[in-house]
């Protein structure tokens, strides 16, 4: 097995596959710690919908870069996630109902009607659920993949103390000072971009639990925001490397593979907080 997968590694788009998926299990769980936290998890949900709605309209618009298209819509959704999220009005699980809901609709829909492929259920099913997609990237593709990931996790380093300021308690980091407005909506801006990169890695549906499980698995272990981020950090590229390995080598839907690993990682972590005392 160890042999075969030395002879896989010779491949150009193996070791690109490896080097995405790592760099974006890394950036998922930077910032899923934070909102694991804030009880927003689920906003990997609605936002991977946008981006399928907004994928759904450039493939029928024959967009050669589909991302100039994407990201902006899924940016621009995550800060009116953020917003509405905030009015009495409107309460954040329910605005993300609306438009995670809304958004895989349309962009069903308008895959079906305006469609011209020959394979409508083969490219919906590799859309939402990641297929082999990571493992056709282009070089070109993977240079952009990782130049947003590597911004991220700058990004992330750079303003942490502020991100961990309004993570915690929003009131007091305003009443230091702190601008707890403008970093949610950086906080909201970059997962937008993660979970457009995320796409060709796990799918639509999958991408939120990229973001949960090893916050979620890191906190069975830990307690303090610094060392829940770095084990969150250590999970999820584990999983990532392993989850791609496992898929390669057994011929399993890559993303799923690696969702599958990071539940049997969250059980490992349950377990073993229990042993220690440390799980709640």
């Amino acid at each position: 097995m160890i042999a075969q997968l030395i002879e896989y590694m010779q491949y150009p788009f193996v070791v690109y596959a490896m080097i995405v998926g790592c760099l974006i299990a890394l950036c998922s769980s930077l910032l899923g710690v934070t909102l694991v936290l804030k009880r927003f998890s689920f906003i990997g949900d609605g936002l991977s919908h946008v981006a399928f709605g907004a994928l759904a309209i450039a493939s029928v618009l024959k967009m050669s870069n589909q991302m100039l298209l994407i990201l902006p819509i899924t940016m621009i959704s995550a800060v009116l996630l953020l917003r509405s999220g905030q009015r009495r009005q409107i309460k954040g699980d329910a605005a993300l109902a609306m438009i995670s809901v809304g958004a895989l609709a349309f962009g069903y829909l308008i895959m079906n009607v305006f469609s011209t492929s020959s394979n409508l259920s083969g490219d919906v099913c590799s859309t939402l659920f990641g297929s082999t997609s990571i493992l056709t990237l282009t070089g070109q593709e993977v240079a952009m993949c990782a130049g947003l990931s590597i911004a991220v996790i700058i990004l992330y380093v750079l303003l942490y103390n502020k991100i961990f300021s309004v993570t915690f308690d929003e009131d007091f980091a305003r009443a230091t000072g702190t601008r707890a407005d403008l970093y949610n909506l950086i906080i909201a801006i970059v997962i937008a971009v993660i979970i457009v990169v995320a796409m060709s890695l796990v799918g639509a549906l999958l991408i939120s639990a990229l973001v949960v499980f090893p916050a979620l698995s890191a906190m069975r272990l830990l307690r303090s925001f610094r060392s829940v981020t770095i084990c969150s950090a250590v999970i999820s590229v584990l999983c990532a490397f392993f989850g791609i390995v496992i898929s390669i080598l057994a011929g399993t839907p890559v993303g799923s593979t690696i969702v599958a690993i990071d539940v049997l990682a969250f059980l490992i972590c349950w377990i073993a907080g229990r042993i220690m005392g440390t799980s709640a």
